[in-house]
C-alpha cells in the first residue's frame, strides 16, 4: 500500500515529460495565443478561425523525417482551408450541401490509401467539413476564413518546429524508454511461463499483445533513428541510439528464442522445480535492469560511474548464483538447463552492452550498416496515383470504410436537421472521430466516447452548479483542452472526459444556458456513436474472419523465408547478411499482425467468431514456430558450429514443404506437395546416432579426467542436442499447423 502514491506520482511526472504532453502544450499555445491577441485587438473572430486552423492541422504532426512531417502539416492546413471555403459557399443551398457532403466525405477519407500520415491529413479535411457547419461568423468572408485556417495551421507548424529545435531528442528518448519498458515486461511474462503451468494460455495471450506493441514501437523507432541518421550523418548520439535499438531487437529475438519446450521441460524436470524458480528470479532481475535503463533515458539523467559499476556487477553476481547450481553431467535435464542458462547469459551480455553504449564505456569499433542497406529496413510509402484506381472496389477496406463513413455522416446530418438539434454537427463530429475501418475498434471507441462524455457531463454539471464565474470557465476550458489533446493516444476514455469538459466550458462563455449545452452534448454524442457502430455492422462490414486467412498466409510465408535464411547462414557462416536481418524483421512483424488481427476478431460479435478455438491454435503454432526458428538461428549465430549436414537439409526441406502445404491449404489448393517421411525418419536417426556418439566420447573424456579436447566435444554435443531437438520440434509444429489449417473452416 505505501508504494501506490509514489508509483502514481512517478507516472504523473513521466506523463508531464512525455511528447504527448509537450505537443498538447504547443497546440494549446497555438490556439490560445491567436485568440488572446485578437481579443486584445478587438476582433475575436479572426483569432478563433486561426485557432481552428491550428486545431485542424495538429493531428498530422506525427514523427518522421523533417521533410515528411512539414509537408504533411502544410498539406493538412491547405486541405482544411480549401474544404472550408467550398462548404461555406455551398451552405446557402441545402440541395447542394447533401451531395457535396457525401462526395467530400468519401473523397477525403479515401486518401487513406496512401498510408497512416495521409489518413491524418485526410482527418484535417474531414474535421474541417464538420466545423464548417459551426460557422456563425458574419464578418469574415468564406475565402478569408479559408486563408486564416491555412495560416493557423502554418502558425502551429512554426511553433512545433521551434519546440523541436529546442528539444530535438525528446521523442526518440521517450520511444526508446518505452521500448525498454515493454521489452522488460515481455521478459517478465516469459519468466512466469517457466513456473506457472496453469496460467500458460493466459500468459501466451499477454505475450501476443506485448509482441504486437513491441513490433509497432520497433517500427516507429526504426524509422525515427534511420531518418535521424540520414539527416545528421553518423553522429555520436545517432550512433549510440541505433546501437541500443539493435541490442533491443536482439533481446526480443533471444526472448522468442527461449530454447525451452515447456511441455518437455515439465516432463524432464518432474517435481524438481526449485531450479526453475531460481531461473525465473534471474530473468526478472535482467528485466529490472531494462526498467532501470528506461528510467535513466526517460529522465535524461546521467548515472554516476559508481551506479554503472553496480549495474554491471549486479548482473554478474546474479549469474554466478545460478551457474554453480547447474550439473555438469550429460543428462537431458542438464542440457536443458544449460541451454536456458546460455540464453540468459546472452541476455545479460546484451544488457551489459546497452549500459556500456549508453555511458560511453563501449570502446569497441562497431560497424553499422551503410545508408543503402539501412534504407531497406524502412518501408517507403508509395504515392502513385494508380493506388486510387487499384483500391476503387469493394475488395479494398479503405474504399468500403470511405463509402460507409459518407453514408453514415449523411444519415446523422439528416437526423440532426429533421429534429432541429442544437449543434447538430456534434453528431457528425462524433461519427468522424469514432468510425474506423474495422468493427472492433469502432465498438471500443464508441463505448469509451459515450462513457467519457457522460463522466465529463456529470463533472461539468457539478462545477457549473457550484461555480458561477466566466473566468474560471475559461481557465478550466483551456486546461481541459490541453489534457484532452495529451491523452488522446494514451487513454481515449479519459481524453473524451476532458474533450467534453473543454467544449462545455468554452460554450459556457458564449451561451449562458450551460445545462442545455450539456444535455445536447450527451444526446448528440450517444446518437453519433450509435450510428457509427450500427454503420460498421450493416454497411459492408470488414470482419476479421474475412481477412485472417491472408494474414496467416503472410505469417507462414515470412517464417518460411526466415527458415531459408537460417539454412543459408548455417552453410556459409561469416557476417550476418542483411537479407537474414530483413527476413527476421518481416517474420516478427507478420507475427505481430497476426496476433493483432486475432485480437480484433475476439472483439467482434459472437456470430462472427467462427472457429475461434482453431484460429487461436493456428496463432499459437505460428508463434511457437517463430520462437523455435529464432532459437535455432540465435544458436547458429552465437556458437562455433560444424558444417551443416545432409540430414539437416532433409529436415529443412520437409519443414519448408509442410509450410508450403499449409499455405496452399489456406488458398484451397487440394493438390499438395508430397514428402517422403521415411527420409526424414532416417535423417533423425542419423542425427541421433551422431548425438549418441558424441555423448559416449564426452563420457569417456570425463572418466579419463583429461582436459584435452573436452571443450570442443562439449560444444559439438551441445550443437547436436539443440539442433536435432529444434529440427524435430519445427517439424512437429509445421505438421500440426498443416493439419490444423486443413481442419479449419474459414468463412
Amino acid at each position: 500500500m505505501p508504494n501506490i502514491i509514489p508509483n502514481y506520482w512517478q507516472e504523473f511526472l513521466k506523463y508531464l515529460r512525455s511528447t504527448d504532453f509537450s505537443k498538447a502544450m504547443v497546440l494549446t499555445l497555438s490556439i490560445g495565443l491567436p485568440v488572446g491577441v485578437s481579443i486584445w485587438l478587438g476582433n475575436s473572430e479572426i483569432g478563433s478561425v486561426l485557432a481552428m486552423g491550428a486545431l485542424l492541422s495538429s493531428p498530422s504532426d506525427i514523427p518522421g523525417s523533417f521533410r515528411h512531417r512539414n509537408f504533411g502539416v502544410i498539406i493538412a492546413a491547405l486541405l482544411a482551408g480549401i474544404v472550408s471555403i467550398i462548404m461555406a459557399y455551398a451552405s446557402a443551398y441545402l440541395w447542394l450541401v447533401f451531395p457535396l457532403l457525401g462526395l467530400l466525405m468519401f473523397g477525403i477519407a479515401y486518401l487513406a490509401v496512401y498510408g497512416f500520415r495521409a489518413s491524418l491529413v485526410a482527418f484535417a479535411g474531414l474535421f474541417a467539413i464538420v466545423l464548417s457547419f459551426a460557422n456563425i461568423s458574419t464578418e469574415i468572408l468564406p475565402w478569408e476564413r479559408g486563408l486564416l485556417i491555412t495560416a493557423g495551421g502554418i502558425f502551429y507548424l512554426l511553433l512545433s518546429n521551434l519546440w523541436t529545435l529546442i528539444n530535438p531528442k525528446q521523442h526518440t528518448e521517450q520511444l526508446l524508454a518505452e521500448c525498454l519498458e515493454l521489452t522488460a515486461q515481455y521478459l517478465k511474462t516469459r519468466a512466469h511461463l517457466l513456473t506457472e503451468t496453469g496460467e500458460r494460455e493466459k500468459l501466451q495471450k499477454e505475450l501476443f499483445l506485448l509482441q504486437s506493441d513491441l513490433n509497432e514501437k520497433h517500427e516507429s523507432l526504426r524509422n525515427l533513428l534511420i531518418n535521424a541518421r540520414r539527416a545528421s550523418g553518423n553522429s555520436n548520439y545517432a550512433r549510440k541510439r541505433l546501437l541500443i535499438f539493435i541490442e533491443l531487437v536482439d533481446i526480443l529475438e533471444l526472448a522468442m528464442a527461449n530454447p525451452v519446450d515447456y511441455n518437455k521441460m515439465d516432463e524432464v524436470l518432474g517435481e524438481d522445480r526449485e531450479l526453475l524458480h531460481r531461473f525465473k528470479k534471474l530473468i526478472k532481475k535482467i528485466a529490472f535492469q531494462l526498467d532501470e535503463i528506461s528510467i535513466v533515458i526517460e529522465k535524461k539523467k546521467e548515472a554516476s560511474s559508481k551506479e554503472i559499476r553496480t549495474y554491471l556487477k549486479g548482473i554478474e553476481e546474479n549469474f554466478k548464483e545460478v551457474r554453480g547450481l547447474i550439473a555438469s553431467d550429460n543428462t537431458e535435464k542438464a542440457f536443458l538447463l544449460q541451454n536456458l542458462f546460455d540464453y540468459l547469459e546472452k541476455q545479460g551480455q546484451k544488457i551489459n552492452t546497452i549500459i556500456r553504449v549508453l555511458h560511453n564505456l563501449d570502446t569497441r569499433e562497431t560497424t553499422l550498416l551503410k545508408n543503402k542497406e539501412v534504407s531497406q529496413f524502412i518501408t517507403p510509402q508509395d504515392y502513385d496515383p494508380k493506388l486510387l484506381i487499384e483500391n476503387f472496389n469493394f475488395g479494398s477496406p479503405i474504399f468500403k470504410h470511405s463509402l460507409r463513413l459518407a453514408i453514415v455522416v449523411l444519415v446523422g446530418f439528416g437526423i440532426g436537421l429533421y429534429f432541429s438539434f442544437e449543434n447538430a454537427y456534434w453528431i457528425i463530429l462524433t461519427i468522424v472521430v469514432i468510425m474506423r475501418p474495422n468493427y472492433g475498434l469502432t465498438k471500443d471507441r464508441s463505448k469509451q466516447r459515450i462513457l467519457g462524455t457522460l463522466i465529463g457531463a456529470v463533472i461539468a454539471l457539478g462545477i457549473v452548479l457550484v461555480v458561477k464565474n466566466q473566468v474560471v470557465y475559461g481557465v478550466l476550458g483551456l486546461f481541459s483542452l490541453t489534457l484532452a489533446f495529451s491523452l488522446l493516444q494514451r487513454n481515449y476514455r479519459t481524453a473524451a472526459v476532458f474533450i467534453t469538459l473543454s467544449i462545455i466550458f468554452i460554450y459556457s462563455l458564449l451561451k449562458p444556458d450551460v445545462f442545455s449545452v450539456i444535455q445536447f452534448r450527451v444526446i448528440d454524442t450517444v446518437l453519433g456513436a450509435g450510428l457509427a457502430a450500427l454503420g460498421n455492422i450493416l454497411l459492408w462490414p470488414a470482419w476479421e474472419s474475412q481477412h485472417i486467412k491472408s494474414v496467416i498466409a503472410e505469417s507462414i510465408r515470412a517464417n518460411k523465408t526466415y527458415l531459408q535464411e537460417i539454412d543459408a547462414f548455417y552453410h556459409k557462416k561469416g557476417g550476418l547478411p542483411t537479407s537474414y536481418k530483413l527476413s527476421r524483421k518481416k517474420a516478427f512483424l507478420e507475427m505481430g499482425n497476426l496476433s493483432a488481427s486475432f485480437q480484433r476478431m475476439t472483439q467482434e460479435p459472437k456470430f462472427r467468431q467462427k472457429e475461434l478455438g482453431q484460429l487461436y491454435k493456428i496463432v499459437g503454432l505460428n508463434q511457437t514456430f517463430l520462437s523455435a526458428l529464432a532459437s535455432l538461428g540465435t544458436f547458429i549465430q552465437n556458437h562455433k558450429t560444424t558444417a551443416a549436414s545432409k540430414n539437416f537439409e532433409i529436415f529443412v526441406f520437409h519443414i519448408s514443404t509442410n509450410l508450403e502445404n499449409a499455405k496452399m491449404g489456406l488458398e484451397d489448393i487440394r493438390q499438395l506437395q508430397d514428402v517422403d517421411p521415411t527420409r526424414t525418419q532416417k535423417a533423425a536417426s542419423e542425427l541421433f546416432k551422431t548425438y549418441k556418439k558424441l555423448l559416449l566420447e564426452r563420457e569417456n573424456q570425463l572418466k579419463e579426467e583429461s582436459g584435452k579436447g573436452q571443450k570442443e566435444v562439449q560444444l559439438k554435443l551441445q550443437e547436436a542436442q539443440l539442433v536435432s531437438s529444434q529440427l524435430q520440434w519445427l517439424l512437429e509444429i509445421s505438421e500440426n499447423l498443416q493439419k490444423t489449417i486443413a481442419k479449419t473452416k474459414f468463412s
